[in-house]
């Protein structure tokens, strides 16, 4: 059974920075690709990045593009990090790691496979 364990969030004033972290394990973890996602109170979820784990290619949502970065560890890439900076109270919502086992470029959170709990992250103004 595969499990995504996030952590590093809390709660930081505008204009700071947060990285979070996500670990993944499992008897025979594997995945296509891992990301991140976020969902704001009254909101849907929604795609925040995510990082193709042979080629480390990775794809950001406009909304946080140049101001966050998605990177993976060098061993067993079973690891994905979002460091994040510049946040913007926009930026308050429960983030989910998410891994997809098949090749795809979509961004529908429905499409991913193994999900992680959540982690609040707080913008104050």
């Amino acid at each position: 059974q595969v499990q995504l364990v996030e952590s590093g969030g809390g709660l930081v004033q505008a204009g700071g920075s947060l990285t979070l972290s996500c670990a993944a394990s499992g008897r025979t973890f594997s995945a296509y690709a891992m990301g991140w996602f976020r969902q704001a109170p009254g909101k849907e979820r929604e795609f925040v990045a995510r990082i193709i784990r042979s080629n480390r290619r990775t794809t950001y949502a406009d909304s946080v593009k140049g101001r966050f970065t998605i990177s993976g560890d060098n061993n067993a890439k079973n690891t994905v990090y979002l460091q994040m900076s510049s946040l913007e109270p926009e930026d308050t919502a429960v983030y989910y790691c998410a891994a997809v086992r098949e090749a795809t470029l979509s961004k529908n959170p429905y499409d991913y496979d193994y999900w992680g709990q959540g982690t609040q992250v707080t913008v104050s103004s």
